[in-house]
C-alpha cells in the first residue's frame, strides 16, 4: 500500500508568496516522509486551483525535494500547444532526475475550457488527438528522431527533438477515473488512475479495471497504483482533528464551488456535501487520532480496493502547521502500522 499526496493547490490564507512557499515547506515533509508522489491539480480562474500552469509550480517541487515523485493530475491537454508541452515535460523530467509522473485529461470544467474561448463539446476529440501527438512527440524525442505530425487540430513538421524526457520513451502515466465504463484505455495501455469517488463506486471501477488488465493475461501483482484520493487531517485529540478539518473544508467546498454557482450550475460527475462530517459519511474523508486514522485508512482501502491511498492535507485555510502536524502523525504513527491492519 502505497501513500500519495493529491493537492488543489487551493487559495489559503496569507500573501500569495507566502502561500506558495508554505506548500514548498509542505512538499519537502513529503519527501521527507517518503511518501510515493505528489499529484497537482490544475484549474483555472477560480481559487480551487493557484497553479493554474503546473509546470512552474512543479519546477520548484524538482528542486525542494529529492526522492518524491511529482506530477499534474492532471495536465489539460485541449488548453497546451503540444509541441510545447512535450518541451516542458522533458525539462521537468530532466530537473527532477526522472521523478515526473504524467497526469493526462481533457479538463471537467466546461467554464473553466470556455475561458480558453474553446467549446466544450469539441475538446474530447482535442484531447485524444493531443495526447497521440505527446506521446509520439516523446518517443520521437526519446529516439533522437525529428517528428512530424498531422491531425485535424494539430500539426508538426519535421520539428528537430533536442530535448529528451529522462524516462524513456515517456513518464508514467496517470489518470482520472470516475466511472466504471472508462477503464479499457488506462487498463490496455497500464496506465496509473486515481478516483476520488466514495468507496463502492471506487471498487466498481477498480474492479472493472482488474477485470480488463486480467482479459489482457496480466497478472495482479503487475498492476499499476490504483488510488482513491481524500481528506486527511490527523491530531492528538480527536476533537482538534475535527474541529480544523471541518474550518478547512468549509473555505476548500466555497472555493470548489465558486465557478459554479456564479454560473447557476453544479459539478459534473461529482458532488461535496456542505459539511465535513457529511463528507465522512460518504468516506472518503477521515478526521482524528493516528490510532483512528490508522483503522480508517485500512479500512477504506479494503472497501475501495485500492493499492494506492491518496491523502489531501492541506486544504481551505489549514495553516503550514497544522498540514505538517498530519504529515508528522501520519509518517511517526500511522504508516507503521498500516500494512498490518490492512
Amino acid at each position: 500500500m502505497r501513500i500519495g499526496v493529491f493537492d488543489h493547490l487551493d487559495r489559503g490564507a496569507g500573501a500569495p508568496e507566502d502561500f506558495y512557499e508554505d506548500r514548498l515547506r509542505l512538499t519537502e515533509l513529503y519527501d521527507r516522509a517518503g511518501l510515493h508522489a505528489y499529484h497537482l491539480a490544475e484549474h483555472h480562474g477560480t481559487p480551487l486551483g493557484m497553479a493554474p500552469s503546473p509546470s512552474v509550480f512543479l519546477s520548484a517541487v524538482a528542486q525542494r525535494t529529492t526522492r518524491l515523485r511529482f506530477g499534474p493530475t492532471v495536465y489539460c491537454l485541449p488548453l497546451y500547444p503540444p509541441l510545447r508541452l512535450i518541451e516542458e515535460i522533458c525539462m521537468l523530467d530532466r530537473m527532477s532526475g526522472g521523478r515526473l509522473d504524467l497526469g493526462v485529461g481533457r479538463g471537467i470544467s466546461p467554464i473553466e475550457v470556455a475561458f480558453f474561448d474553446l467549446d466544450p463539446a469539441g475538446t474530447p476529440a482535442m484531447y485524444r488527438e493531443a495526447l497521440d501527438f505527446v506521446l509520439k512527440g516523446l518517443a520521437a524525442a526519446s529516439a533522437g528522431r525529428d517528428f512530424s505530425f498531422e491531425g485535424d487540430h494539430y500539426r508538426a513538421a519535421d520539428v528537430p527533438m533536442v530535448l529528451s524526457p529522462a524516462q524513456q520513451p515517456h513518464p508514467p502515466l496517470w489518470y482520472g477515473l470516475s466511472r466504471p465504463d472508462s477503464v479499457a484505455w488506462p487498463a490496455a495501455h497500464g496506465v496509473n488512475v486515481i478516483s476520488n469517488q466514495p468507496p463502492p463506486l471506487t471498487r466498481a471501477i477498480m474492479d472493472a479495471y482488474r477485470a480488463e488488465w486480467r482479459k489482457a493475461g496480466r497478472a495482479d501483482a503487475d498492476l499499476p497504483a490504483l488510488g482513491i484520493s481524500f481528506h486527511l487531517v490527523i491530531a492528538e485529540t480527536e476533537r482538534e482533528a475535527l474541529e480544523t478539518a471541518r474550518r478547512g473544508y468549509r473555505v476548500w467546498r466555497d472555493s470548489f464551488y465558486m465557478l459554479w454557482e456564479r454560473a447557476g450550475s453544479a459539478p459534473i460527475g461529482i458532488s461535496f456535501p456542505d459539511e465535513f462530517d457529511a463528507l465522512m459519511e460518504t468516506g472518503v474523508a477521515i478526521a482524528g487520532t493516528p490510532a483512528q486514522a490508522r483503522a480508517k485508512m485500512a479500512a477504506l482501502a479494503a472497501e475501495s480496493g485500492v493499492n494506492y491511498l491518496v491523502c489531501r492535507m492541506a486544504f481551505g485555510d489549514l495553516s503550514y502547521n497544522e498540514a505538517a502536524r498530519t504529515v508528522d502523525l501520519l509518517t511517526r504513527e500511522v504508516l507503521p502500522g498500516l500494512e498490518e491492519v490492512a
